[in-house]
């Protein structure tokens, strides 16, 4: 069994709080290494150290930082087949799922790049007499961040990326169920470059995140989890006066149109619904079919594909369709879940729940399920699943399945499927959710826009990545300048007259 470690000052450092979590193979239910929990004064020790590291860094002006991130982009690219395995080995994604978690991160480096132009300020000439004024955009110094285990690659290159771009040093506290990427991405930024110190890599849990939350050097943190945990984040982070910003659950619904190409948006469902076993917060988990002769004909659809779902580990090949949920606690709180529709009157069209893999007993695989004729007052249609579960909830009209998507707590991501312009175009306007797709189930931005939910799917008023981060991560200072100006005497020839 694999011992893993903490990155503190550019190398691996063993745990001396005598703690650690186990992590876990999710397709074997086994024991694969054990990470240490870091306690408060390990966490202050690294937090302190690189806030030394990070003046000089700070200095360094931001084309050479951006020139770490070029360079970073090509380990990344040289490395993605073994960041893939180490991501599969520990999360249960297949491969392609895991270079996919990688590349979307990867493109956040890739916009990092351009730092120096991201950082310009602004100016004014001549604002009054002999006076000029300009904004400068400065790091914060040390900022943090706290990243789940869905996308154990791309949420910390998310926030590590634009938090080192600007010239300030990073906290990274992954998730403690899948940890090796994040070291991995570490050893990498210090090959690409980074001065040791101005990323530190600490593992842990409760007290770690904590220590994060009260600790006076450090300025911002993000978040991205649960959404009573980016709630309790938010509140305790914001009380002792540092940046927070926190992406918390998400209940995307996908209104599939009677004028829709009922292929296209099966399809799309399939991939949106049960793609990396729904552990997604942009993953669709409500079907809102206007009219029952398109909900008739998109279930007819929807359940041949399903039935066809090949679910297993990684190592069974890129033509898995996904593999297991990450951990015991996650499967069976699925399978609640999925009583609980039962039980409240949902039909469940396709049953996933006897669902065995032969050879992978003790894994934690789901099978998947469909749910038909929910509705609003069920747990399935409240909660967050984060499993392959794909209810189908019907409305009657346009107006009834926008409603359904506009009064849900949750305002992550949403889709429509149309082939008419004036009713898509009505939708993206007026649905109160942060991200939309037009014939695009996943609407997840490229790494120039920015990322980021509504309502009790987000906290704060800065989003990820794009031109959002690169506020979020500096403030700005204004300088007022006059330097008194006038008609400048040059030698003199003569007396002066007398006046």
């Amino acid at each position: 069994m694999q011992d893993l470690s903490h990155w503190i000052n550019g190398k691996h450092v063993k745990g001396t709080s005598g703690r650690f979590a186990d992590v876990m193979n999710p397709a074997t239910g086994e024991v694969q290494a054990r990470v240490p929990l870091a306690s408060k004064a390990e966490l202050d020790a690294a937090v302190a150290d690189a806030a030394k590291a990070q003046v000089a860094w700070a200095a360094t002006n931001p084309q050479k930082r951006g020139r770490v991130m070029m360079a970073m982009v090509g380990l990344i690219n040289r490395d993605m087949d073994k960041l893939a395995e180490a991501l599969s080995r520990e999360h249960g994604k297949t491969i392609p799922d895991a270079k996919g978690d990688v590349q979307r991160g990867l493109e956040v480096i890739e916009y990092c790049i351009n730092a120096a132009q991201m950082l310009k300020g602004e100016f004014t000439d001549g604002a009054g007499p002999g006076i000029d004024m300009y904004s400068m955009r400065q790091a914060l110094g040390v900022a943090a961040g706290i990243t789940p285990f869905n996308f154990p690659a791309m949420i910390p290159l998310w926030k590590m990326g634009p938090a080192l771009a600007c010239g300030n040093a990073f906290i990274l506290k992954p998730s403690e169920r899948d940890p090796s990427v994040p070291l991995m991405l570490a050893e990498l930024f210090k090959e690409a470059g980074l001065p040791d110190g101005v990323l530190q890599v600490i593992n842990g849990d409760k007290e770690s995140v904590d220590a994060i939350l009260d600790n006076e050097t450090i300025q911002a943190i993000g978040f991205v989890g649960s959404t009573p945990i980016a709630e309790y984040i938010y509140g305790r982070g914001c009380s002792n006066g540092k940046r927070v910003q926190c992406f918390g659950g998400a209940k995307n619904h996908m209104i599939i149109m009677p004028d829709a190409d009922l292929d296209q948006a099966a399809d799309a469902l399939i991939g949106a619904g049960y793609g990396a076993a729904g552990e997604r917060c942009m993953a669709i988990s409500v079907a809102v079919p206007v009219g029952a002769e398109t909900a008739d004909r998109l279930i007819e659809k929807l359940v041949p594909r399903i039935e066809k779902l090949k679910v297993g580990p990684y190592t069974a090949g890129n033509d898995i369709d996904y593999g297991p949920v990450v951990t015991a606690a996650a499967k069976a709180n699925i399978l609640k879940l999925v009583e609980s529709g039962i039980a409240q009157g949902a039909k469940l069209v396709v049953d996933g729940r006897d669902f065995k893999l032969q050879g992978y007993e003790e894994g934690y695989f789901v099978g998947p399920h469909l749910f038909d004729n929910v509705t609003t007052d069920m747990e399935i249609y409240r909660k967050e699943i984060f499993g392959p579960v794909l209810s189908c909830l019907r409305a009657k009209t346009y107006e009834e399945a926008l409603g359904y998507a506009m009064d849900h707590e949750y305002g992550n991501g949403t889709a429509i499927f149309t082939r008419d312009g004036d009713t898509a175009r009505d939708f993206a306007s007026r649905v109160n959710v942060g991200m939309v797709g037009i014939n695009v189930p996943i609407p997840v931005p490229l790494a120039y826009h920015t990322f980021g939910g509504w309502k009790k799917s987000g906290f704060g008023d800065l989003n990820q990545h794009g031109p959002d981060a690169f506020r979020f991560y500096t403030r700005t200072k204004t300088v007022t300048s006059r330097w008194p100006s006038g008609i400048k005497e040059g030698a003199a020839f003569n007396f002066k007259a007398m006046d």
